[in-house]
Parts: structure tokens; C-alpha cells; sequence
């Protein structure tokens, strides 16, 4: 029995190192915006500098807890063309649905989306599910030691999403 406990342990880390810890996204590319999600603050750092160097003209960012920075962005005070939003409900699957309702409101075909790197996969999932077009995603780096717990959340989330939650 203890092997067998073992063997599935060994296996769901190999599983996650693959899925997690290795898989984050890829480079950008020219996009109709720059959409970066709610959480570490990693991540909108790489959609601001994405959006100055020209990868796509406006910056989508789903505001959280990161009231410092997000404010004066948000204020159109840091010369940038940015839409701000709170997501409904708030988590990735909101954000998701937020995105696609604007991609079709604003005919946006490609964007760019920042996320940590950890999570690309399971917000990649949600997001091609409310939004058609084509999709870039850009892993935004943590701090490695912070990788077992997001390996832990990750996967119950990743799980009850695909087997739960399956639409937009």
C-alpha cells in the first residue's frame, strides 16, 4: 500500500513539474492588447513593458490587490491606453469572461495575456474558452519557493475545472 501511495505521489509531481513548473507560455507577440490578470505583482510589470515596446496599443488589467501601482495606470496617468476591470466573479474564470466579452466588443483577434508562470496552463484552458481568437500567453516569473503551494492549488483547481466547471 505504501507504494502505491508513493508511486501516485511521484507520478502527480512529475505531473505537476511538467504542467507548472515547466510549461510557461511563450514569447510575445504583436497583439490587439495586452491583458494582464489579478495576482502576484510580477505580472503587470510585464504587461507595462510589453504595451512600451510595442507589442500591442491598449493594456487590459483586472485590478486586485495592488492598488499602488494599478491606481495611477488606471487613472491614465502613466501615458498608456489601459482599461481597467474588476472580474465577476473574482477569479480566473471571471477574468475570462470579461476578456472575451471585450474581445467581441472591441473586434480585438489576437491578444496577449500575463499571468504568473505557474499558472499559464489552467488560465490559458479558461481563456480560450470564452475568448476565440488567436492567444498568446506570457508567464510572468515567481519566486521558485513558492512552487510547492501553487503546485498544490494549482492542481485542485486545474482538476475541478476541467471535470466541473467546463464552460465560459
Amino acid at each position: 500500500m505504501l507504494r502505491l501511495v508513493g508511486a501516485i505521489i511521484a507520478a502527480w509531481a512529475v505531473l505537476v513539474a511538467v504542467l507548472f513548473a515547466l510549461y510557461h507560455g511563450g514569447a510575445p507577440v504583436p497583439a490587439n492588447a495586452v491583458v494582464v490578470l489579478e495576482g502576484s505583482n510580477t505580472r503587470l510589470p510585464v504587461g507595462l513593458r510589453l504595451v512600451h515596446e510595442g507589442y500591442a496599443p491598449l493594456l487590459v488589467v483586472s485590478r486586485g490587490d495592488n492598488a499602488k501601482v494599478e491606481q495611477p495606470l488606471c487613472a491614465g496617468k502613466l501615458g498608456v491606453r489601459v482599461r481597467c476591470f474588476v472580474a465577476s466573479p473574482p477569479s480566473t474564470r471571471g477574468e475570462a469572461e470579461y476578456v472575451g466579452l471585450l474581445a467581441r466588443s472591441l473586434h480585438l483577434k489576437r491578444l496577449d495575456v500575463v499571468t504568473s508562470q505557474f499558472h499559464v496552463l489552467r488560465a490559458e484552458m479558461l481563456v480560450r474558452r470564452c475568448y476565440h481568437g488567436d492567444l498568446q500567453m506570457v508567464g510572468a516569473p515567481q519566486p521558485w519557493w513558492k512552487l510547492p503551494w501553487y503546485a498544490v492549488t494549482e492542481s485542485v483547481k486545474f482538476a475541478y475545472q476541467l471535470v466541473f466547471q467546463r464552460s465560459c
